[in-house]
Formats: C-alpha cells, structure tokens, sequence
C-alpha cells in the first residue's frame, strides 16, 4: 500500500514541476507581455496546485497528519493568481505596452477605461 501511495505523490509532484518548468519556457519564449503571462498565470498555477497536493498526500499518508494549511494554500493560489494575472495584463495594456506584431485580435481596442 505504501507503494502506490508514494507512487501517487511522486505522480503529483512531477506532474507539477513539469508545469511549473513548462510556465518558465513560457516566460522566455513568447513574444509579448500579454501571452508571457497567460502562460505563466495557468501554467504555473496549477503546478503550483499539484506540488501541493503531493504535498498534502504525502503527510497524510506517511505521517498520519492532516495538514489543512496546505488545502488553504490551493484555494489561495486558485483564487488569486489568474486574477492577479488579469489585472497586470490589463495594466499593461492601459498603460501603453504594445501587443505582438502579429496578434490577430483586439478585444479592448473600442472599450473605454
């Protein structure tokens, strides 16, 4: 039992630092502010989430404790991170940054601030 168990954390926490490693690609490789950090607000997320959670299964299942701050941890970040990334986006965007030469749409070009 305790095999599948730590195959199941090890599962979670690579699946996360793939994530987390696949984000930071991200944020050297696309052109613009806009895609960077679309890329790094989902990608990194959500590893970010999974570490945790091989994390939580981890104590749990070897230690016997139950560790609810890393279950308050994942909402956290859920919750604050791509609205974070939202709003520095939409930043940059009022403040001037320029978008990709080749985007196709513009989706707050006609809105007013």
């Amino acid at each position: 039992m305790k095999g599948i168990a730590d195959a199941v954390v090890i599962f979670f926490v690579v699946v996360g630092a793939i994530l987390v490693l696949i984000s930071a690609i991200g944020a050297i490789r696309l052109p613009d502010v806009y895609t960077r950090s679309h890329a790094i607000s989902k990608s990194t997320t959500l590893g970010i989430m999974f570490i945790l959670l091989g994390t939580c299964f981890h104590f749990f299942i070897q230690e016997g404790h139950f560790n609810s701050r890393l279950l308050l941890g994942i909402v956290f970040i859920f919750m604050t991170s791509p609205v974070a990334a939202h709003f520095i986006s939409r930043a940059a965007y009022y403040s001037g940054v320029e978008l990709w030469e080749r985007t196709v749409r513009d989706d707050l070009r006609n809105q007013k601030e």
